[in-house]
């Protein structure tokens, strides 16, 4: 059944010429997203500005023609909405649930999105293959968690993107040294969007060194003072 979606103006900001195709997708989001159980019914009158907007808006953290892994995808989020404002980005949706990789593979090919794949997987099984620039995640798992799945799937310099909510510089301070052990070299938190939505999309972004973590999910020990190498303290800034 068609669910009508009210377009916001600044949806043509971000999406350009990709707009109709966003709203395709907002469409799904609101009729087999929420039939399948990915989508609560109350969150259907704010899918454009709750969940496809402000997950829009994170692209600005995202270099140009990077390769993307969005763990835990879930109903596409945000994988699918920087993939549909952002044409030049590579993106793997990864999500272990059967039921919710299949709705994502049924969404891409509707909106024959030929540089998303969707990836039935837990990101631990991603270890060892080509390491990436940019890891996203969006509701998955506290931040102890993101680093230690995210942060191995990282290139030298590389960073987690992890959307979080108004705790953000709690769930920072209580999971700092996990981090760290994880590979976190530095942790910030990001307003993004502010200046296109009405509220910003709050980030953690978690980078890794010049070092990949690998297999381990673990760094070799900190370089002694005086040492170039040395990591950098994590820092949060508001």
């Amino acid at each position: 059944m068609k669910h009508d979606q009210v377009v916001p103006d600044l949806a043509g900001q971000l999406f350009g010429d990709r707009l109709p195709l966003a709203a395709r997708y907002v469409e799904h989001l609101a009729t087999t997203g929420v039939d399948w159980g990915l989508i609560g019914p109350r969150e259907v009158p704010r899918l454009w500005e709750r969940h496809v907007l402000n997950c829009a808006v994170v692209g600005e953290l995202v270099p140009p023609g990077s390769r993307v892994i969005d763990i835990g995808s879930g109903a596409g989020l945000p994988g699918l909405p920087l993939a549909l404002c952002r044409p030049d980005l590579q993106i793997l949706l990864v999500e272990p649930l059967l039921r919710r990789a299949q709705w994502l593979e049924q969404v891409v090919a509707d909106l024959r999105m030929g540089q998303v794949e969707v990836r039935r997987a837990r990101a631990e099984q991603l270890v060892g293959e080509p390491a990436v620039p940019v890891v996203t995640a969006r509701a998955v798992a506290p931040l102890d968690r993101l680093a230690r799945w995210g942060l191995p799937l990282l290139g030298p310099g590389g960073a987690l993107l992890a959307i979080k909510g108004r705790t953000a510089q709690q769930e920072v301070a209580e999971t700092a040294a996990q981090v760290r052990r994880a590979g976190g070299v530095s942790t910030d938190i990001l307003a993004v969007g502010g200046d296109v939505l009405g509220e910003a999309t709050t980030v953690v972004r978690v980078r890794v060194g010049d070092i990949t973590v690998g297999a381990s999910g673990h760094r070799p020990s900190p370089a002694r003072p005086g040492s170039r190498n040395r990591p950098r303290r994590t820092s949060s800034e508001q």
